[in-house]
């Protein structure tokens, strides 16, 4: 890892720099099921509305960007309220330098000191990369939908990964607010 790697909440002043990094897997790969990047105003909307209620980090290294991740609502349903859908994407000049780990560890937690205990993972496959990072890190996998998405030319698959963030023994409390420091 490197030694002037910092993670730190995000704001909507980032989204141009972690636009940077989405828009080529959006347009490039099946990594992200979205057609279209989405402009930096939708990117900023984004940001705002999932750091109302969630965290969203950015590993920053020499000052640049080099890879977010961001936990966002599982479903809608009151029962859910304690569990997330999490989501990492690393700039392709960071890649295996420690950056996904060390946001994703921060992200989780982030997610447990707020009272969350489930995370869970959608992996379009195959993604190797991501598949080892996420059971690197304790995620079990649960399933995989054949078929559910088309891209590029070509259906895909997705798996579905889970990681307890805290016991699920009794009644859970609230879930806190997003930490700001």
């Amino acid at each position: 890892m490197s030694d002037d790697l910092r993670v730190r909440l995000a704001s909507v002043d980032d989204a141009e720099g972690m636009l940077a990094i989405y828009a080529p897997i959006v347009l490039e790969t099946a990594i992200s099921f979205e057609l279209e990047p989405p402009t930096v105003e939708e990117f900023r909307g984004r940001i705002e509305t999932t750091l109302a209620q969630r965290p969203w980090l950015v590993c920053e290294i020499g000052g640049a960007i080099a890879g977010y991740a961001y936990a966002s609502e599982y479903k809608p349903r009151a029962a859910y309220a304690w569990s997330v859908e999490v989501t990492v994407y690393v700039n392709a000049d960071f890649r295996r330098r420690g950056v996904g780990r060390a946001v994703y560890a921060a992200l989780f937690e982030r997610l447990r000191t707020q009272g969350f205990h489930n995370a869970f993972a959608a992996i379009s496959l195959p993604n190797d990369a991501s598949v080892g990072l996420h059971e690197s890190l304790g995620f079990t996998h649960l399933g995989t939908m054949r078929n559910v998405g088309f891209k590029l030319g070509r259906w895909h698959d997705v798996g579905w990964w889970q990681m307890e963030l805290r016991a699920a023994d009794g009644a859970p409390g609230e879930v806190g607010e997003v930490l700001t420091g």
